[in-house]
């Protein structure tokens, strides 16, 4: 990068909503600062301005579903100094990824007019499967202040700041009374990452793991916890089979629980 010039970011897509990009985009109040520090090379979601890498900074939101998406995800790989991936589709295959526990075949059978015409992967796979990520920022939708974290922790060259405690801790800090405790309620709190605020708890909800899994989750605990409160297998097995169905904790006790209800 020649002196002077402003590094360059960039936004890709995969197979996903969209919804983590508007994240970026919501920053209303921010993003004159950041405009202002970077080059928006390549964000199709706000601009059709493109801008050849290499890339200083990419951000990647969606997880890999099709051949095309393969080849692709290679391309911004080298194209890219650092890559970044968004949200749970890029981090854990997102909701798409409940394929990944049937014959994806017979989905495309029933859904489809024409199957022959459809192109796709057996699997919808996070980004990390395929190529090198520097960081990877959960959520479902992500959260706009741990994205501008990252983003400014890494243009100055330092560590995001995100923490990797859980949902619970969450709750404490607002005060929110356990709906587990409680009400009986299943709730993921204690094993979910924290950054959405603990909202689901807040209003008397259950959390449904929406950041994904915290760092060393003890899963089975919980399991057993909802046993005693009465919740079937099957129960167990739905709950932990939403947007990170297919991170390896939450897919490793879904699936523990499957076969106990065969």
């Amino acid at each position: 990068m020649r002196k002077n010039q402003k590094p360059k970011l960039a936004v890709w897509k995969f197979a996903s909503c969209d919804g983590c990009q508007l994240s970026l985009l919501n920053c209303t109040d921010e993003l004159p600062a950041l405009v202002e520090r970077v080059e928006i090379a390549h964000f199709l979601e706000a601009s059709r301005a493109v801008v050849k890498g290499p890339y200083d900074l990419s951000l990647v939101e969606g997880s890999i579903t099709t051949p095309q998406d393969l080849k692709r995800i290679q391309q911004v790989r080298r194209a890219s100094k650092v890559l970044i991936t968004i949200g749970a589709c890029a981090t854990a295959g997102g909701i798409q990824a409940l394929r990944n526990f049937k014959d994806v075949k017979e989905f495309v059978s029933i859904v489809y007019a024409r199957p022959d015409y459809i192109e796709t992967l057996e699997t919808s796979t996070p980004i990390a499967d395929h190529v090198p990520v520097d960081f990877e920022l959960r959520g479902c939708p992500i959260d706009k202040r741990q994205l501008l974290e990252v983003i400014v922790a890494l243009l100055n060259g330092r560590r995001p700041n995100v923490p990797a405690h859980s949902v619970c801790i969450e709750c404490k800090l607002k005060g929110n009374v356990c709906v587990m405790v409680a009400h009986g309620t299943p709730c993921l709190g204690p094993v979910t990452h924290a950054g959405c605020g603990a909202i689901c708890p807040s209003y008397d909800r259950g959390c449904y793991g929406c950041f994904g899994p915290k760092e060393t989750p003890n899963t089975a605990a919980l399991s057993r916890g909802w046993s005693r409160l009465g919740a079937g297998e099957r129960e167990i097995m739905q709950v932990f089979r939403g947007v990170n169905a297919h991170a390896e904790a939450f897919r490793k006790e879904s699936e523990k629980h499957e076969k106990r209800n065969d």
